[in-house]
């Protein structure tokens, strides 16, 4: 059932053979017989898979084809699912198969650089939960929910098909390469592969976009808490709960996953609804309302402590804890809305499909709901988490599979949960709450009369709703709160206030939202502050080789400081941008997270061909020319337009000539200051948009050529260059994905048979 210990590694790795250890039972089971299983046809198995397949098309005819005034959201759960479904068991199985072509028989750097801080053999599950919360952070909220002012069907489409064929094999490949190179940043990766320019040109590029990045992932924190006492009493507990949890697996009762995840979700419980409690208090609202500034400086406080901590301590139980819970509440929504089945109002193509200057974001369709919509699709910022943290903890080889496509998957899921729940909710209380305060005015009468002047079709909003819809969530305003957070919990409280307890249940569950919201993000906070500290060392590196040192302690939080004074100054400029800096800064986060992806898929291309695999490169050249076109051109249109409400630099010259000129307003800007922080903030933007889409250009050029010269050395029988870690025998054995296959059962049970002395201990949560 299983490769024997004494067997060679496979002529892909060069032919060098591996010395397993006799004492111990195989750390792989046999390829063939894993294909035998994975190819095993019952009429069972394809009586299944014919309905998924058939419920998906039908969901698909539904969203695309049928299209009537209303759409029931049940269809966007079927849609999506059923094509997750298809897409791992068949697609990422063909990249595994011919791309990536894992060995479990090779040791994984978690095992042979094992260290207890940033390499720990970590269980496959816990892994997935804490790549999984790792990446899903801001993006699949904020950007789905930006994106509904364009109508349903494209933000669909984009999410659910872009994931499949662009995002999950950028995320898979990505972390299988980084493990295959001892966990190497994704920069330090292109600099080996690319050369000295184009790595250079990458190792800059992955800094700098990382800084963006993780600066807008704090601002939507920033507005989610910002003066609500109830969710920053409830994410604050969630940190001593996390370090409760990391403790209790680490020391009290080690492995012991399933029981530490209950209790977490119990204290997590009793965090939301103490939240409540506190924040009814007069004490409560006194301590916990907190100003946006306040906050932000102690989320930079907190990205500082968190990233510097071991990995088991914070980091991964919070993870964890944070996984269980978004995986929970997004399944919860997603049976709510087949029971409930709401009817979504608003048009496949609405009236700004095709305008450029809708209220929420500006830009044509193609290419900018391409790059509004990034995490849940495609997206850059999972590059630096699966050449960062994850590859680090993976105990074997094929488990990068599960992690890498199968989390992307369950993001885009999320994304798509998001983009129903904006859909839900009244299509003029969506425009209020995600339009700046500089249009909306900041009042229920304003907003009103502001959101009824668009001209939307059957949209007559009145004062009264939006101030009922503060008072159903427990809020004092929803006007202008941008950001898709609150957005998301205002459609997640309206479906899962008619599937469990009515309308005096919505505060509670838009509170629950939010915690659970800021959890994610917070997650995507700390682990990008820890993947930027990682880049950044392994850039200094390789000047000063002591920085490549990780465990160097001195070196870790020199490198951790740097990275999080500059994404802290980039959220306090969000912070107090008069417009909202997430309406400011979301078009730069886009733009640049997809250059990011166009070059980690660059990086891949090139790596795919050193290993000879040219006649499927295909699988990577395709969504590498869709993200390269979409990016270069949405670049060009944000530096060179002449449309004030599209170029920065147009923006920049219209609002400079008013200043000039002497007017104390302008446009959205209400006050001097506003037009002045226009100026300020769409210069920087400008200048930015072209240093990114530069060193971009100079990446996807440099692999091309990587990608031109490895094919003749190919063809010409040169040796390729090989950069992977020297291979070392594995002495453990995990299964590959969430249930373990028959064949793999038995292997574990040969295992679970050795006496204590004779193995390495089980991954877990170290």
């Amino acid at each position: 059932m299983a490769s024997r210990p004494e067997e060679a590694v496979s002529a892909a790795q060069g032919g060098r053979p591996l010395t397993a250890d006799p004492k111990l039972p195989p750390t792989a089971v046999d390829a063939a017989v894993s294909e035998a299983e994975d190819r095993k046809w019952t009429p069972a198995k394809i009586a299944l898979w014919s309905a998924i397949a058939l419920l998906g098309g039908v969901a698909w005819f539904m969203l695309a084809i049928v299209r009537g005034e209303t759409v029931n959201a049940i269809w966007f759960v079927f849609a999506s699912v059923c094509t997750y479904l298809i897409a791992y068991r068949f697609y990422s199985k063909v990249i595994e198969r011919l791309i990536t072509k894992p060995d479990d028989r090779r040791a994984t750097p978690a095992e042979y650089k094992a260290d207890g801080k940033d390499y720990v053999r970590t269980d496959r599950n816990v892994l997935f939960g804490h790549h999984f919360a790792a990446i899903a952070g801001a993006g699949p909220l904020v950007g789905p929910v930006i994106a509904a002012q364009m109508g349903y069907l494209p933000g669909t489409m984009w999410i659910i098909l872009g994931v499949v064929f662009a995002g999950a094999v950028q995320d898979y490949l990505v972390m299988f390469f980084s493990m295959r190179r001892g966990g190497r940043s994704l920069g330090q990766m292109a600099r080996e592969e690319l050369g000295v320019i184009g790595g250079t040109a990458a190792l800059v590029a992955t800094l700098l976009i990382m800084v963006i990045i993780v600066a807008i992932l704090a601002l939507v924190v920033v507005n989610a808490l910002g003066e609500s006492p109830w969710g920053v009493f409830s994410v604050g507990l969630t940190i001593p709960i996390a370090l409760f949890m990391g403790v209790y697996l680490r020391y009290l009762r080690p492995g012991k996953v399933m029981e530490v995840s209950i209790i977490g979700f119990v204290l997590l419980m009793a965090a939301i609804i103490g939240g409540g409690a506190v924040a009814g208090t007069e004490w409560g609202a006194a301590m916990f309302h907190l100003d946006k500034v306040t906050i932000a400086w102690g989320l930079i406080i907190y990205g500082f402590i968190a990233a510097i901590l071991p990995v088991w301590l914070l980091l991964a139980p919070r993870d964890y804890l944070s996984t269980f819970m978004k995986i929970g509440v997004i399944g919860m929504l997603a049976v709510a809305i087949i029971v409930v089945r709401p009817e979504i109002n608003v048009p496949a193509f609405s009236e700004f499909a095709s305008r450029d200057n809708g209220p929420v974001f500006s830009g044509a369709l193609f290419p900018f709901l391409f790059v509004t919509i990034a995490c849940g699709a495609l997206s850059g910022f999972h590059a630096l988490i699966a050449s960062g943290t994850t590859p680090k903890l993976i105990e074997k080889e094929r488990q990068t599979r599960f992690i890498g496509y199968g989390g992307m998957l369950m993001e885009s899921f999320v994304a798509i949960m998001a983009l129903v729940a904006a859909l839900s909710i009244d299509r003029g209380i969506y425009f209020a709450m995600n339009a700046p305060a500089a249009l909306t005015g900041g009042t229920v009468e304003t907003a009103a009369v502001w959101v009824n002047s668009l001209g939307l079709s059957g949209v007559n909003l009145t004062p009264d709703m939006l101030a009922q819809t503060a008072k159903d969530v427990g809020e004092q305003s929803v006007i202008s709160r941008s950001g898709g957070a609150p957005t998301l919990a205002v459609g997640l409280a309206h479906i899962m206030q008619q599937f469990i307890g009515g309308p005096a249940m919505m505060a509670f569950w838009y509170h629950f939202a939010i915690m659970f919201e800021a959890l994610f993000i917070l997650t995507a906070v700390d682990a990008g502050t820890r993947v930027a500290r990682f880049m950044l060392q392994d850039s200094i590196g390789n000047f000063i080789p002591k920085f490549k040192e990780h465990s160097w302690r001195i070196g870790a939080w020199l490198t951790t400081a740097v990275m999080v004074a500059a994404w802290g100054a980039v959220l306090m400029m969000g912070v107090t941008d008069p417009l909202g800096g997430i309406n400011t800064l979301l078009p730069l986060f886009g733009i640049s997270n997809q250059l990011l992806a166009a070059i980690a898929l660059s990086v891949c291309m090139a790596i795919a061909a050193k290993r000879g695999s040219f006649k499927y490169l295909w699988i990577i050249v395709v969504p590498l020319s869709f993200a390269a076109v979409v990016t270069i051109t949405a670049s060009f249109q944000k530096i060179f337009s002449t449309t004030p409400a599209v170029g920065y630099f147009a923006n920049n010259a219209a609002f400079s000539k008013a200043l000039a000129e002497g007017k104390t307003s302008f446009g959205s800007a209400k006050t001097q200051a506003a037009m002045e922080a226009v100026v300020r903030n769409t210069m920087i933007q400008g200048i930015l948009s072209i240093v990114f889409v530069v060193l971009s250009l100079i990446v996807i050029v440099a692999a091309i050529l990587a990608t031109i010269k490895a094919f003749r050395d190919h063809t010409a029988g040169v040796p390729m260059v090989d950069n992977e870690d020297r291979p070392r025998a594995s002495r453990v054995f995990a299964p590959a994905g969430l249930i373990p296959t028959s064949s793999e059962r038995e292997l574990m049970a040969k295992w679970d048979e050795l006496p204590a002395d004779q193995r390495l201990d089980k991954a877990g949560h170290h």
